[in-house]
């Protein structure tokens, strides 16, 4: 009889709900635990070095105490910063989110392509390394957005869609130099396809929109040898304080169990319906 594993998924605040949402809809049989570093959030604003070393202490802490059998670092910037030390921290496989800039590059007709991600990840080496090993050949549109980090995290909780955000983050693409030749958008931070629908709405025109969830569930797939069946929720750890609308928001995603992740990363448990 085969036993179900289980795996962890980490993001700086909600944005790798979006990598999480891919995952359950890979129907494979795990049980997800998921935690947030809101205290820290946004990561993409942190020095390099302090998210080197606080990632990896945080990450191996929860491992101690839930222990998954594989890791997701659901965040570009902590996986572009610090993915390396965590998979030498813990003893389990661990999975990082990868721009999906190659699969945009074999799709574009125009051969331009735009790149959305936060200030901190489009202009790190990482990405310029990916442009040059699949999109050499390709005009790549690159804009970086805070705004739409902190407006992901409003919506989730019940606030209405920050327009502004969505606008200039459409602006940043289609107004630049090629914009008007984009018809593929890697978006490179988890958050993005949170708002996903909005984006696309304000786009100047349709477009194809690509993130690495899918891709992240097939790896977590093979890295985990997981099999097919239903994913199971089951607890949420946050580093900061979580309002009523943000704890009934997970509660109503299925899960079952909230944590409080203290500052010296001991994990203590909370009503779900509770807030701090």
């Amino acid at each position: 009889m085969s036993t179900r594993k289980r795996a962890l998924v980490f993001d700086s605040g909600v944005g790798g709900l979006s990598v999480l949402d891919a995952i359950v809809d890979a129907d494979l049989a795990v049980d997800l635990d998921y935690a947030a570093d809101n205290a820290w959030l946004p990561y993409g604003s942190k020095p390099d070095a302090a998210l080197v070393a606080r990632v990896p202490a945080l990450v191996s802490a929860l491992v101690r105490e839930w222990a998954p059998d594989a890791v997701v670092i659901a965040c570009n910037t902590a996986s572009t910063i610090a993915l390396d030390a965590v998979r030498a921290a813990v003893a389990v496989p661990v999975v990082g989110v990868v721009p999906p800039i190659k699969p945009a590059a074999a799709l574009t007709k125009t051969g331009v392509i735009g790149l959305l991600a936060t200030p901190a990840t489009v202009a790190r080496p990482y990405v310029d390394d990916l442009i040059a090993k699949f999109a050499a050949d390709r005009t790549v549109v690159r804009f970086g957005s805070t705004a739409l980090v902190g407006a992901a995290e409003r919506a989730l909780a019940g606030a209405p869609v920050d327009k502004s955000a969505v606008a200039e983050a459409i602006a940043g693409l289609f107004d630049a130099p090629h914009g008007d030749r984009i018809d593929v958008v890697a978006l490179a931070c988890t958050h993005f396809p949170l708002l996903a629908a909005e984006l696309a709405a304000a786009a100047p025109r349709a477009v194809t929109w690509l993130d690495s969830g899918a891709a992240i569930a097939a790896r977590l797939k093979t890295v985990a040898g997981l099999e097919d069946g239903q994913a199971r929720l089951r607890r949420a750890g946050f580093t900061g304080p979580v309002g009523a609308a943000l704890a009934d928001a997970f509660a109503a995603r299925g899960f079952t169990a909230r944590a409080v992740i203290g500052a010296d990363f001991s994990v203590a448990p909370a009503p779900m319906d509770g807030y701090a």
